[in-house]
This record gives C-alpha cells, sequence and structure tokens, in this order.
C-alpha cells in the first residue's frame, strides 16, 4: 500500500521504511523516540546494579595471593539478594564486560554456592 499511488492511507505513507542487516540503525528505536530514552534509562540502570554488585563482591570478599578478590556464589548470594533478586543476571552482565570471572555458564543457589567468582 505504501507504493500504491491510488492508495489514501496516509497512516501507511508516513511509516518508515524497514532497515534491512548492515543498517546503523537496524534494530535500534527511532532516534528521540520515548523507546530509546526507556533503553538509555534501562542500560544506566543495569550498569549502576553491576557497579554495585562489584561493591558488595569487593567488601564481602578475601583478596587471594594474585592481590584479586575472590568470593563463593553461596556467600555473595547471601549478601547480595537482599539487595536485589537479580543476582545471577547481573553477575552474568558484569562477566560479559570482564569486571568478574567464575567457571560454569549459570550459577544455580545451592547446586554453584562454592564456586569462586573473582573480581577482575
Amino acid at each position: 500500500q505504501r507504493k500504491n499511488p491510488f492508495s489514501n492511507n496516509n497512516r501507511l505513507a508516513s511509516k518508515p521504511v524497514h532497515t534491512h542487516r548492515g543498517d546503523p540503525t537496524y534494530g535500534r528505536p527511532p532516534e528521540g523516540s520515548q523507546t530509546e530514552q526507556r533503553g538509555k534509562d534501562a542500560h544506566s540502570h543495569v550498569g549502576k546494579e553491576v557497579e554495585e554488585l562489584c561493591l558488595i563482591i569487593r567488601s564481602t570478599g578475601e583478596v587471594g595471593e594474585d592481590g584479586r578478590v575472590s568470593v563463593t556464589f553461596g556467600q555473595l548470594f547471601e549478601t547480595y539478594v537482599t539487595i536485589s533478586n537479580k543476582v545471577v543476571g547481573i553477575l552474568l552482565r558484569a562477566r560479559k564486560h570482564g569486571l568478574v570471572h567464575f567457571e560454569g555458564e549459570m550459577l544455580w543457589q545451592g547446586k554453584d554456592d562454592d564456586v569462586i567468582i573473582t573480581l577482575l
């Protein structure tokens, strides 16, 4: 309908054309939109939670022989869960950004309580 010269549906004519892979705007909300602002706000909020998690690890963990601070997942979970119930998701985000290291793909309460998390 967008290409039909006989269509008088202005709603369709005003819609932007879909972008394709390789386009820098592909998969991104329109610039200046409320959706873009909500995404920025969420990104900022998660960044603050990652920082807070690193501070918790630093304050509750122990310094190892290599000078890095480490804590077990069980100890971190017990401490951090009173602050946020998203401890595993925030840990995964921190690992993605190279701030912490731990073995395994995912951590489970109870099963992985002895897994060591190291602050990098």
